[in-house]
């Protein structure tokens, strides 16, 4: 799957979390569970936006989340963001996700 990701997103990738396009690319490659819905308020999209955790080809986590193609986002998908997850993330992950 290739995903768009905006020059400023990428910055902060890069900047903030230590993320390259690369690692991402790489969770989507090596997702192994379901996406799930990003059900907050303040994160709400049109469509909906999706997230999941994977690993890196050297084993490390993140956390992805993503607009996807469809009405509203015809170019999509789109990232919004990647860092690594914290133990919330996990656990949500883990009940939900497999």
């Amino acid at each position: 799957m290739h995903i768009k990701i905006c020059a400023t997103i990428l910055e902060k990738l890069i900047q903030k979390h230590g993320v390259t396009e690369k690692e991402v690319q790489e969770c989507f490659l090596n997702r192994d569970g379901c996406y799930l819905k990003d059900t907050r308020e303040k994160n709400q999209t049109i469509p909906a936006t999706l997230w999941f955790i994977a690993e890196t080809n050297r084993g490390r986590r993140l956390k992805i989340c993503f607009v996807p193609g469809g009405p509203g986002n015809p170019d999509g998908p789109v990232l919004k963001t990647a860092y690594e997850p914290n133990s919330i993330e996990d656990a949500i992950y883990q009940k939900y996700g497999y």
